[in-house]
């Protein structure tokens, strides 16, 4: 029986709470995407049992119903209609579900979206220096040489100039002129300001500044006038190498600057009045603001840090906290700290401390990878990892742990742990400025170094797994069980299309599905998404491919070609539904490296060319390349085998 487009609209209406508890909707091939005011109101059991939902889930704010290929656009034709809305775009969906969530989430939601672009950098370098660092330590008469002078200038550029980067990015996220951000970026780590790296050393700045007073000057460009002891107008001069945070909310500051200036300066004066104004206000901002807030802090957290680490329970402290101040680009004064245990008493029981905490970030973030079923996280996750180990955690935390946060507590429980082992036994370091795998090179007691290390990383590893959970990719986690299917696995040669289709791979009462492209076939429960292989969407096959063309399994209509070119739905001459999705998650490439060759309402006869696709270009991307062929009205018929029959 045809499914009554209309009522099951009606029914979807009714148990998510009506019209007013909907902000946005859209649909993709298979699904309808809602973003809901209220969860509250959305009666869960009722829903499911709507006739045309084959299953819902919630990702990423989005309430999802499954619907089906061809389907799913007439019903969403007729959400429209009973609703009153307008058509909306999956980015507006996307918009939308995101402006849903709590501030917090936004907040990490953008440190994430800043930093996924410029992982790359981040792990190279960061992997880059550990090595360096070590080889440096553990070859003393090779950090003389040139070689490592030239290995180590580049390896550190990416952090020397991390807040250009990270400018850069931000201003892609909040909207901003990437070339302005980068001005602004080039501001914190002028040549003309003292290394941010240097800021505790009164040696570092009686040098730089030529004084003996070992207080870094300021630029006071409104005199005198104070506010209480604060002299309004008061620039240190020192830049902010390192630092994450302040050059976010500095861009953030810009984004909104330039946006109102666009808004309200004439278009004949725009090209030359918005860009000075708007670097010269964010560059006030900066350094008289946010600069002033982070040096403030900075020395806080000095002075805490100080006073921690004189007993047990403020090592473990500190071993927890100490990842955060590597969020807020604090944790390179704790130099200070260790240069003046060296001093004073000839021992660095700092290091353990900071070793502690990095390592359980390796550990969390090795966890992250071991654990995570999508390619391009784990691509990620485990140099990550490898970097931390070595003592450069930036990739770790900003890659991987602070993203999703639960493994970022997890390291900070790790990271107390250890620290507090170190506290107790009282080893320590001759020397400071490496920590993890590197500090063995330094450490006083090898065995009790590694116990430590065991520990605070064993932790964090053990947590992250129990705790952590991966989200559903995009396509979610199906609810219903999946079905088991004893299908052969087939090789099927490169040929033209008349070739490929001439075996079936899907028959039924309704006819014969043949092979949309040549490759091995595998049993659709092992296609590597939770949703295809739970048949929630209807049973069928997986391709893994040996060459990116798609060619029509069927006579049929084309019933959809999704926007992001990926996928197909064919409407076969004997009602059979079909869906046809190069590669999982490939959404996500908006359309990059496919080329449909077919439209919406376009007849096709089998073994006709409809789509080809750029295998390599999916794998660099992260994504499983399999080409999924899915009968989604295969509910329909109780006689549907597959294999090559």
């Amino acid at each position: 029986m045809a499914l009554d487009y209309r009522r099951c609209a009606e029914e979807i209406v009714a148990n998510i709470g009506g019209r007013d508890n909907v902000a946005q909707a859209a649909h993709c091939a298979t699904r309808l995407r809602l973003v809901i005011k209220d969860n509250g109101k959305i009666k869960t059991s009722e829903l499911e049992n709507v006739d045309g939902v084959k299953g819902m889930f919630e990702n990423n704010g989005q309430l999802q119903l499954i619907i089906g290929t061809g389907t799913v656009n007439k019903v969403y034709d007729e959400f429209l209609a009973v609703t009153g809305m307008t058509a909306a775009t999956k980015d507006d969906v996307k918009a939308a579900a995101a402006a849903q969530q709590p501030a917090w989430k936004r907040a990490l939601k953008s440190v994430g979206d800043v930093f996924v672009p410029i992982l790359p950098a981040i792990v190279a370098s960061g992997l880059m220096m550990g090595v360096v660092e070590a080889l440096g330590k553990a070859i003393p008469s090779f950090a003389s040489t040139d070689w490592y002078a030239f290995l180590d200038m580049v390896a550190n550029t990416a952090f020397a100039f991390l807040p250009v980067i990270v400018a850069v990015s931000a201003a892609r996220v909040f909207g901003a002129n990437i070339f302005l951000a980068a001005v602004i970026g080039l501001m914190m780590v002028h040549t003309g300001l003292l290394n941010g790296w240097n800021v505790g050393s009164a040696e570092a700045i009686n040098s730089f500044f030529g004084i003996e007073s070992g207080v870094i000057p300021t630029w006071n460009l409104f005199g005198n006038l104070k506010i209480g002891n604060y002299v309004v107008g008061s620039i240190a001069r020192h830049g902010y190498q390192g630092h994450v945070i302040p050059v976010m909310i500095a861009i953030w500051f810009m984004s909104k600057i330039e946006k109102w200036l666009h808004k309200h300066v004439p278009e004949m004066i725009d090209l030359f009045v918005v860009p000075i104004t708007t670097v010269f206000l964010t560059a006030l901002i900066t350094f008289m603001v946010v600069g002033p807030i982070f040096a403030t802090l900075e020395n806080y957290v000095l002075k805490g840090a100080e006073w921690l680490v004189q007993f047990p329970p403020g090592a473990m402290i500190m071993g927890a906290l100490y990842p955060a101040t590597v969020v807020m680009g604090l944790h390179h004064m704790y130099n200070v700290i260790e240069a003046g245990m060296l001093s004073s008493v000839g021992l660095n029981t700092w290091m353990p401390i900071a070793s502690a905490a990095n390592f359980a970030q390796f550990g969390a973030c090795l966890a992250v990878g071991i654990k995570c079923k999508q390619g391009k996280l784990k691509t990620v996750a485990i140099p990550s990892s490898m970097s931390a180990a070595l003592g450069i955690t930036e990739p770790a935390i900003f890659g991987v742990n602070f993203r999703f946060m639960k493994p970022f507590i997890c390291g900070m429980i790790g990271g107390a742990c250890g620290a507090i082992f170190g506290a107790l036994t009282k080893i320590g370091a001759t020397a400071y400025g490496v920590t993890g795998i590197p500090g063995y090179l330094t450490i006083n007691n090898y065995g009790l170094y590694t116990l430590l290390l065991l520990i605070s990383g064993g932790i964090a590893f053990a947590l992250t797994m129990f705790i952590w959970k991966e989200e559903a990719p995009e396509g979610g986690i199906a609810e219903k069980a999946a079905a088991t299917v004893d299908t052969p696995k087939t090789e099927v040669p490169k040929s033209d299309g008349a070739e490929v289709t001439k075996k079936a791979v899907i028959t039924s009462s309704a006819g014969e599905i043949a092979l949309p492209t040549p490759g091995k076939v595998i049993p659709y429960t092992e296609i590597p998404d939770p949703t295809f292989a739970s048949g929630v969407m209807g049973q069928g096959v997986g391709v893994e491919p040996d060459e990116g063309v798609v060619y029509a399994p069927m006579d049929g209509e084309i019933s959809s070609v999704a926007d992001s070119k990926h996928a197909i739905g064919i409407y076969g001459d004997n009602d059979e539904e079909l869906l046809i999705h190069v590669g999982v998650d490939t959404v996500e490439m908006k359309g990059d490296g496919f080329t449909p060759f077919v439209a919406e309402g376009d007849k096709v006869k089998k073994g006709q060319k409809i789509l080809e696709f750029d295998i390599q270009k999916i794998k660099d991307a992260g994504y499983p390349a399999t080409v999924v062929m899915l009968l989604t009205n295969s509910d329909d018929y109780e006689d549907v085998k597959f294999g090559d029959i």
